[in-house]
């Protein structure tokens, strides 16, 4: 017979979205327990976002010298491959987690290692090294399982186990000639830093352009420097096959001819890794996203106690938007246990920002920072809107950082009530202008009192006078 615990709260999966519900949970006075199959910090840490950027950063350093006179002239040589994996390492700490396991532990959240699955009513088996473990729920089970790379029924795309974006952010060494489908933010990034590191890439997007959830003009200068990195960018593409040949290159079948690459990486989108956690215990259908209310609460699962933050409730596939929606879930498991529990929008235990005010920072060079919703997303909900666009070259403070500077700014301006709805910054380290926008956002600054967060000079920030001269202020 399979030991049993209780705990007031179970969560399954301990990415940085599980170790965040958990922790407010503990916090808020209830016991927690986290279970998870693999490394305790989950994809962001070791296959994700911190590798992805460590791959990155050592191409946009060296760029950035290269833009600023004097700077440019003591830069010599390419990249050190060595140098750029071994740091790259140093920020997964080696694919070992034990400082992971240690904050669990200082967050008096308890830890079981294995495979978790749903058996009913707040009921978890955690199958273990050491046989099943049955967890039981007082108050809450939070599903926080993420998602893994989707692979598109391509005609021996499998077979031929292609990299995904894990293998791609773990590689020990790099392919020679790459072949990346998706022209998404992964398929951006990882094609520039592959590309830095000395790859001759071939980006293969399905659609008409690369990003095609940004603006236009992000997708259009991302493109440009994607090209001029040596990238060949190919869209409006269909894949009719690939094959692996016994000698380990890649045979990609296109439209118009073969490309022969030695590896390639699949970057065409996620699904929820639900298909054998055993949702079909509590009537949902395993492998589907899990719909949820702002509070994280799933959707046609009776009783409230059954709850999904992150990746799996497909809101915002974003870490940082995982965190946001975990300390929301968190903190509102515990206020209900306490019989205090309001869900208000915007009040402490609603994601309401997951709606209107998602920031995001794509890290190619140049970098593209958004929040909000774009000119067309806010046409097609419906609002009256008008697009201001800035030249973000024309401000002093980007003169400074870099010559030659290339970017541009967008601000989707809500004409009935005067308030920002969207912005998109482009440009040499644009993501830092992000959060500014953000809060004007989230707090629906009126233009006329935004007129009076007046930015230091010279700096890039200065695009907010830019932008706000150029709607009329």
């Amino acid at each position: 017979m399979a030991e049993s615990r209780h705990y007031d709260v179970v969560v399954i999966g301990a990415g940085s979205t599980g170790e965040n519900v958990a922790d407010r949970a503990a916090k808020g006075g209830l016991s927690a327990v986290i279970v998870e199959a693999e490394l305790v910090g989950g994809d962001c840490s070791y296959w994700a976002c911190m590798p992805s950027k460590a791959l990155l950063r050592a191409m946009s350093a060296l760029r950035g010298a290269q833009r600023v006179g004097g700077a440019r002239e003591a830069v010599t040589g390419d990249l050190d491959v060595d140098a750029v994996l071994a740091r790259r390492d140093s920020f997964t700490s080696n694919w070992d987690d034990s400082s992971q396991v240690s904050w669990v532990e200082n967050a008096h959240v308890d830890l079981v290692r294995g495979h978790a699955k749903l058996a009913g009513e707040r009921r978890v088996v955690a199958l273990t090294r050491d046989g099943p473990l049955s967890l039981l729920a007082n108050h809450a089970v939070v599903v926080a399982s993420g998602s893994v790379p989707a692979m598109p029924p391509v005609p021996g795309l499998a077979e031929a186990k292609p990299w995904t974006t894990r293998d791609a952010t773990s590689a020990k060494e790099v392919p020679p000639r790459l072949a990346v489908l998706g022209g998404g933010v992964a398929g951006c990034e990882l094609a520039q830093a592959f590309a830095s590191l000395g790859s001759d890439v071939t980006v293969l997007e399905v659609g008409g352009r690369v990003l095609a959830a940004s603006e236009p003009f992000a997708s259009e200068i991302v493109a440009g420097s994607l090209k001029e990195s040596g990238i060949d960018v190919r869209t409006g593409v269909a894949v009719r096959g690939v094959d692996r040949t016994s000698s380990g290159t890649v045979l990609v079948t296109l439209d118009d001819g073969v490309l022969v690459v030695d590896e390639m990486l699949v970057a065409a989108g996620r699904r929820a890794r639900t298909d054998d956690i055993g949702l079909e215990t509590v009537g949902l259908q395993p492998g589907s996203w899990l719909d949820v209310d702002d509070t994280m609460s799933v959707q046609g699962v009776e009783g409230g106690w059954l709850y999904a933050c992150g990746d799996v409730n497909h809101r915002v596939l974003l870490t940082h938007q995982g965190k946001y929606q975990a300390r929301a879930c968190g903190d509102g498991i515990a206020a209900r246990a306490r019989g205090q529990f309001d869900p208000k929008p915007w009040g402490k235990f609603s994601a309401t920002a997951d709606h209107r005010a998602v920031p995001s920072v794509i890290f190619t060079d140049p970098e593209v920072g958004s929040v909000g919703l774009t000119e067309a997303q806010a046409k097609s909900a419906g609002l009256n809107v008008r697009a201001v666009d800035y030249k973000m070259g024309d401000v002093s403070g980007a003169h400074l950082y870099a010559d030659n500077y290339n970017g541009q700014a967008r601000m989707v301006v809500d004409e009935d009530r005067h308030v920002i709805v969207g912005a998109t910054f482009v440009g040499p380290e644009a993501g830092e202008l992000v959060h500014a926008a953000t809060v004007a956002i989230v707090g629906e600054v009126p233009l006329e009192r935004l007129w009076h967060a007046v930015p230091s000079y010279p700096t890039i920030s200065e695009i907010w006078l830019r932008l706000l001269e150029a709607y009329g202020m």
